[in-house]
C-alpha cells in the first residue's frame, strides 16, 4: 500500500517521515491540496530504482538486437574479457 503524506507534514514531521523511508524501504508520496506532487525515499531505494532502469535498458537494447538477427558472444567469450579486465587493471 503506497505511503501518502501531505507536503505540509514533511515541513512538520520530517524525521517521522525520514523513518518511515528508512525502516520500510518504501517512497513517500507527497500531496499539494490532494494532488500527488513529489516522491520522498532513500538514497539507498533510489539507487536500486536507478539500476533497474538501466538493466531494462540494456536488456531492451540486446533484445532489439537478437530481433535485428545480430550475433552476440558466448558466455565463455565474456567472461574470458571480463578477466582480461580485471587482470589487466
Amino acid at each position: 500500500m503506497p505511503i501518502i503524506k501531505s507536503i505540509s507534514s514533511l515541513r512538520h514531521r520530517t524525521r517521522e517521515i525520514a523513518s518511515i523511508c528508512h525502516e520500510k524501504d518504501e517512497p513517500v508520496f507527497l500531496t499539494t491540496n490532494g494532488e500527488g506532487d513529489l516522491v520522498l525515499m532513500t538514497i539507498e531505494h533510489y539507487e536500486r530504482l536507478k539500476a533497474q532502469v538501466e538493466l531494462f535498458e540494456k536488456l531492451g537494447t540486446a533484445q532489439a538486437q537478437t530481433v535485428a538477427g545480430k550475433k552476440g558472444i558466448t558466455h565463455k567469450q565474456m567472461m574470458t574479457k571480463l578477466h582480461r579486465k580485471i587482470n589487466a587493471g
